[in-house]
């Protein structure tokens, strides 16, 4: 007799081998019937995306987490004009109902390809959170299950959707600031220690073996159960894929630049503390375009703001420079640094009513941020954390002139020595720096190449029966 976990699987195997077709399209006065899986922070803006909107129910929350996900069902219910929707602890047991047209995806990121790929083969159009992987083949899967089965997959940066950033970008694509050279990304987001490393309790609420889903079943070593493992990399990505990613997108974004970068180099650590925490706190990653650099910054010390931004981008053009500070604001400045133009409105509503439109339409290209889009993005920061993790170990007052020795150039010693700076002012003494290798890349084929390509980690071992499909498979 197969155990309820075995017959979960065969069952949802079953629904998706059948790959059940949705409606081609909704007409104007039809209800799109929402799931919601995940019930935590993003969760909510998810829920508050879709419910009591008009043309959108929630009708499902999913979480393995039970107190979540039914107090996630009042708060709806309450949005919904008293319309509760359905907990379900089990994404497949979730998909095999055929009234669910849309499923809107806020797990922890290791969830998010595969719960993505899942829902397209029931047949459901998904808005999956960024990063939209966890990995960067496992993202390039869920662009190609999106393809094969014609499903809407709109991803979380949602500012693609909001008119200060649109307006913001044509100006920068029409030649606004000239040739741009350094497209900059900054997430000096403050972020305290997590805690010791420790053996801890998980909340007696939490189907645990659900919640790690494709990742090893491990000992519970930080405190807070719920958000801090974004700084574990068994399921989190760090700042680079937590804030960061937003950053990333629109640094890409600002480029034109529909593909991943030829090389990648990051260094950094995690610095000014000892906890359960695994990702960096400081890190600077670089993405060269041939004649033009992204470069991201991660800080996670109080910090003083660069050219008046804590999180936020600033292009870097032949005729002057933009600094965008929010989702959806900015301002140009000419190269005195004189505001010349200003841009602005945003709002999150316009992103789940654009992923809205184009399940109606039927047409992928009308998503401002369709899943191509947020798989590059997401990329390029799991490419930036596969050099920072490959590094060596060097002594902090070494790192200038290992800069310079691997061909670092103006812009990287100085996004360096304003580091080095930032962490003498949080006093932090004695510090090691992982320094990633630089690594060649083939963005056609999304990986590395030279005789010691270092591809294995362009993907993880999966836990089954978490896995992710094949290229022919999805």
């Amino acid at each position: 007799m197969l155990s309820t976990a075995a017959a979960l699987a065969a069952n949802a195997a079953k629904v998706r081998a059948q790959e059940p077709q949705p409606p081609t399209s909704f007409g104007p006065n039809d209800t799109i019937q929402v799931a919601v899986v995940g019930a935590g922070g993003r969760g909510q803006s998810h829920i508050d995306g879709f419910a009591g909107k008009p043309g959108t129910v929630v009708t499902h929350i999913c979480d393995c987490d039970e107190s979540h996900g039914q107090k996630s069902c009042e708060s709806a219910a309450e949005k919904q004009g008293g319309r509760k929707p359905i907990w379900v602890r089990d994404i497949r047991k979730l998909l095999e109902d055929p009234s669910i047209h849309a499923v809107s995806i806020a797990t922890p990121n290791h969830w998010h390809s595969l719960g993505a790929i899942w829902a397209i083969q029931a047949g459901k159009d998904v808005y999956v959170e960024k990063p939209v992987s966890h990995n960067v083949l496992e993202g390039r899967r869920v662009v190609q299950a999106a393809r094969k089965h014609n499903r809407m997959v709109q991803t979380g940066t949602q500012s693609r959707s909001n008119p200060g950033m649109r307006e913001a970008m044509e100006f920068i694509h029409s030649g606004g600031i000239g040739d741009v050279k350094v497209s900059r990304g900054l997430c000096y987001k403050r972020r305290d220690s997590i805690g010791p490393k420790g053996v801890y309790e998980v909340p007696k609420s939490v189907d645990y073996d659900l919640w790690s889903g494709p990742a090893n079943i491990l000992p519970l070593t930080r405190k807070r159960f719920h958000y801090d493992w974004h700084w574990q990399w068994e399921y989190g990505n760090g700042d680079l894929g937590n804030q960061g990613i937003h950053q990333m997108d629109l640094c890409r974004w600002a480029l034109g630049e529909d593909r991943l970068s030829d090389r990648v180099w990051s260094f950094g650590g995690r610095l000014g503390y000892e906890d359960a925490g695994e990702t960096a706190n400081t890190q600077i990653v670089v993405h060269d375009y041939g004649d033009r650099k992204l470069v991201f910054e991660v800080r996670g010390l109080e910090t003083p703001e660069f050219k008046g931004a804590k999180v936020g981008i600033i292009i870097e053009g032949t005729k002057g420079y933009l600094v965008m500070t929010s989702y959806s604001s900015g301002t140009v400045f000419d190269l005195e640094g004189n505001a010349v133009k200003q841009f602005g409105g945003g709002g999150d509503d316009r992103h789940y009513q654009n992923f809205t439109d184009a399940m109606r339409a039927r047409d992928h290209k009308i998503l401002n941020a369709d899943i191509e889009q947020g798989h590059l993005s997401s990329a390029l920061c799991h490419l930036g954390n596969i050099s920072l993790r490959l590094g060596n170990t060097i002594a902090g007052e070494e790192v200038a002139s290992a800069v310079r020795d691997l061909g670092g150039d103006a812009v990287i010693e100085d996004a360096w020595n304003r580091t080095a700076e930032h962490l003498a002012e949080n006093k932090v003494e004695g510090y090691q720096i992982q320094m990633g290798p630089k690594l060649q890349l083939d963005p056609v084929s999304e990986s590395f190449v030279g005789r010691d390509a270092p591809n294995q980690w362009l993907t993880r071992e999966y836990r089954a029966p978490y896995i992710i499909p094949s290229e022919n498979a999805v």
